[in-house]
């Protein structure tokens, strides 16, 4: 059945896509992510009118609760977490298709529950069999639940419907467990059904990469090895691990952001124009940049990771990392990790990009910084340009998103005196559209089978093979060096740039 409207021009862009009937389940619906971004999602989206009449929400998890329970539950985390007002009808919508299923994993007994319950939907609500089944859940439980979901036929729709599974990160620890994961997963879902969140890719500033390079002709030109000296891709947060000690140690934050979010970045900063905006074209595209990625000969010179230790931040004198409750005080696990990488084909040969991220920064921040080459002459005097910096291109993916451009101006005056100056776009200021949370884009994109935000296994796979060496190297070489909490990380990271001539930018 198709969902179109016969009345819409289809020329007509103003009007979003809504999804067709269908429904969503969520596994591991008691925990963080579920309640601070899933939940409020789903409302969102249903209060912009972009969800089904009959949309549906099944919570499956260990509780002794019912739907009603199950309601409260969602109503406490929309109430608390939505972006949209609170409205009381749509609410009263939305919750006449909230069920809950409890039980564990490995329990027949509630994937048979589960089942009837999506049957009672498809004709209470009337979903279509139409299911897309999210695994908010550790990923060594990933193999049980899709083996389930397989066994108890849930992972495949009767005739026209579907069925979808939503994994997110981590996608393995390593390359080898990255590919026995997608080999579980694919034995029960088609690739093309496996959407794998990164919730960075969701977030209107990376989209806006591509509009930047490929709408406009002014960037396209000088963006490559002609013009650019080098590019900084940094992503750093002012937090420690929190509560999330079980999860980071042993993880670290190259595993945890560089081999996903910072090479996603990298992949949409570098490559080739694609054919469409359709998945499989960007796909192809990242890919090619990624295959191209070369590891620094010295991996000792060009690779840094350290650990935060005691210092003071936003007030308050905060511990070390081998002070956090639940670390071993032997931990080698990185809070900071810094690598150079190349990109090796005719753009960007010779042209460093340096990626770095880590916990208990100077303050939060997404960026990726494209330095281009000083003029090659200038006519000006030294005396005049000692205040000039580098031409700069500045993606801020958060917050305060936008893009500024810092370039050289002359100051006024009756001397010929060159300053930095910026020009700043500002999402909050261009548009009154307020952008949507990253959960709502690549919710709604599962449930209508848009795939080009979500990084295919290749994709995965691709970044493992190019951490793995990193991470073998530093297991075998030292310990991670030590930074003050609230400062910009560890010497060595100042040195590897200033090795080259170079220095990080204060975002």
């Amino acid at each position: 059945m198709s969902s179109s409207n016969p009345l819409r021009d289809p020329r007509d862009r103003r009007l979003p896509r809504i999804a067709g009937p269908s429904g969503l389940v969520i596994f591991g619906v008691t925990g963080d992510l579920s309640r601070k971004k899933l939940m409020p999602a789903i409302y969102d989206l249903a209060n912009r009118g972009l969800l089904p009449p009959g949309f549906s929400l099944v919570g499956f998890a260990r509780r002794d609760w019912e739907n009603e329970d199950f309601a409260q539950v969602v109503h406490d985390a929309v109430k608390e977490h939505a972006r949209t007002p609170f409205r009381e009808e749509v609410w009263q919508q939305l919750a006449e298709g909230f069920r809950f299923v409890p039980g564990v994993f490995d329990d027949d007994d509630a994937f048979v529950q589960l089942r009837a319950t999506i049957e009672e939907l498809d004709k209470a609500r009337g979903t279509g069999g139409n299911f897309a089944f999210y695994l908010s859940v550790p990923p060594k439980f990933f193999p049980t639940v899709v083996q389930q979901l397989k066994k108890h036929g849930l992972s495949h729709g009767q005739g026209d419907s579907w069925r979808r599974a939503v994994i997110e990160k981590p996608f393995g620890h390593d390359l080898k467990s990255a590919q026995d994961l997608n080999q579980v997963v694919h034995e029960v879902f088609r690739p093309s059904d496996v959407f794998r969140i990164d919730h960075y890719l969701g977030k209107e500033t990376v989209q806006n990469i591509l509009a930047l390079r490929f709408a406009n002709t002014m960037f396209e030109p000088i963006w490559n090895r002609s013009y650019v000296d080098h590019v900084q891709i940094t992503m750093a947060e002012d937090i420690g691990i929190g509560g999330r000690a079980g999860y980071y140690d042993g993880i670290g934050a190259a595993r945890d952001v560089i081999q996903n979010h910072l090479l996603q970045l990298l992949a949409l900063t570098a490559m080739e124009e694609p054919a469409s905006f359709d998945a499989s074209s960007l796909v192809t595209e990242k890919l090619k940049a990624l295959r191209a990625v070369k590891l620094p000969k010295d991996l000792g010179k060009h690779t840094v990771r350290a650990q935060y230790a005691t210092g003071w931040q936003g007030g308050e004198e905060v511990h070390g990392y081998l002070e956090e409750e639940g670390i071993d005080p032997h931990s080698k696990t990185d809070t900071y990790a810094a690598i150079k990488l190349e990109i090796d084909n005719r753009r960007w040969a010779g042209v460093p990009f340096y990626l770095r991220t880590g916990k208990r920064l100077g303050r939060r921040v997404t960026e990726i910084a494209v330095v281009f080459q000083r003029a090659p002459h200038s006519p000006f005097d030294a005396t005049d340009t000692q205040e000039l910096g580098q031409n700069a291109l500045v993606i801020r993916v958060q917050p305060d998103e936008g893009v500024t451009i810092r370039f050289g101006s002359k100051v006024p005056g009756t001397s010929m005196e060159i300053r930095d100056v910026t020009m700043d776009f500002q999402y909050g200021e261009s548009f009154t559209e307020s952008s949507p949370e990253a959960y709502e884009r690549l919710l709604l994109d599962v449930l209508l089978g848009e795939a080009n935000l979500f990084p295919r296994h290749e994709e995965v796979e691709q970044s493992w093979r190019i951490l793995d060496p990193i991470e073998e190297y530093w297991d075998q070489h030292g310990r991670p060096e030590q930074y003050t909490s609230g400062t910009w990380g560890p010497k060595a990271a100042d040195e590897m740039l200033a090795r080259d001539g170079r220095s990080w930018r204060r975002p």
